[in-house]
């Protein structure tokens, strides 16, 4: 029998990185604390559920000695449950690592118990609030070494298309509004896909960028500091925003056929359409929003969208561009005939040929 190993979080964070040393990784807090976030690949045991973490720490408050004998046993009970179900196909050599909040006692129980049993655990040092600091110090220097390349362009022309076929041509990007799970604007939200919370979203980054090869270009969507309600790290915005830029270009029509068939959840039903459109209220108006929802409920997609690029998205992009991008004013500008695939392969074609500078 082994004793558990501590494991640094810089150390773990190393490991997990480059995908190697632990044949799993397993979280012991309660189902909430592991939907919030996690490390990556962690796999849930929980030693203590939602409603038994909750009812320990009340009673933890008032009288600690019988708190953690009641805790014991439930642990002790939901430990048994997991070695019942999980344990049976795990050879001697299977290395895991474990953690908790803070590195403490529920990891601790878990990991006592494989060691007794023969296996090589690693217990890490400070729990996922040490990784989450060390996640967090990481992301302070967001984008250093990379060389950027951003993708600018109107609503509706395309960014995120391209860079999918960028993807396909295989070249290097980073698809924010994709980790985000939302495209951007104010109707940007994703049927059936909520947001993940800040943290998940920062954790995901994280993994995103450090699988980045610094040799190579990486090309990015030019985005705002917030998409939907999720914040990019400062030192990611200000190295897009100092990045080389190119501009990508689509006849109107195109980009109006483009959006009805990016949003038709919205486009489909009236009802969520008027709905989403009262967002722009305090910004448009409400004369100017009742005449959008109108349009809606009578099926004049073309022209509410048409409407909506002319006056409220083209003008707002635009200044944000300008006042923040400070490449944007001598960008390249590529066009496209339309968003099919085939006019986005020749684009994204194009562009890593061209490789602006």
């Amino acid at each position: 029998m082994s004793l558990p190993t501590r494991v640094a979080a810089n150390a773990a964070i190393g490991a997990l990185a480059t995908g190697g040393t632990y044949d799993a990784v397993i979280d012991v807090r309660s189902p909430g604390e592991f939907a919030e976030d996690r490390l990556p690949g962690a796999v849930n045991w929980p030693v203590l559920d939602d409603a038994e973490r909750a009812d320990i720490g009340t009673r933890y408050a008032s009288d600690a000695f019988e708190a953690r004998k009641a805790g014991a046993a439930l642990v002790s009970r939901n430990i048994a449950r997991h070695l019942e179900q999980h344990l049976q196909p795990l050879v001697r050599s299977w290395r895991p690592l474990v953690y908790c909040w803070r590195g403490g006692q529920r990891s601790g129980s878990l990991a006592t118990v494989l060691s007794e049993i023969g296996f090589r655990v690693a217990v890490l040092e400070g729990g996922y609030r040490a990784f989450r600091r060390e996640v967090l110090a990481w992301l302070e220097t967001a984008g250093t070494g990379l060389r950027w390349i951003v993708i600018a362009g109107t609503t509706g022309s395309g960014k995120s298309r391209l860079l999918a076929a960028l993807a396909a041509e295989g070249a290097q990007v980073l698809d924010l509004e994709g980790l985000a799970c939302h495209r951007g604007s104010v109707l940007g939200a994703l049927p059936g896909r909520p947001q993940p919370s800040q943290k998940a979203f920062e954790t995901t980054l994280w993994q995103a960028l450090q699988a980045l090869d610094p040799a190579r270009p990486v090309f990015v969507e030019s985005e705002s500091r917030v998409v939907g309600r999720l914040r990019l790290p400062l030192a990611l915005v200000e190295r897009m925003r100092a990045a080389p830029c190119v501009q990508v270009q689509m006849p109107m029509p195109a980009r109006v056929q483009l959006l009805i068939e990016d949003y038709t959840h919205l486009t489909a039903d009236p009802a969520p359409l008027c709905e989403a459109l009262n967002a722009l209220r305090t910004i448009r108006g409400a004369a100017q929003v009742a005449q959008w929802q109108e349009f809606a409920r009578r099926g004049e997609l073309a022209r509410l969208v048409e409407e909506l690029l002319v006056l409220h998205y083209d003008p707002i992009y635009r200044r944000s561009m300008a006042g923040h991008f400070t490449a944007y004013d001598r960008a390249p500008v590529l066009s496209a005939t339309d968003g099919s695939p085939m006019a986005l392969s020749r684009l994204a074609r194009e562009l890593i040929a061209l490789e602006p500078t």
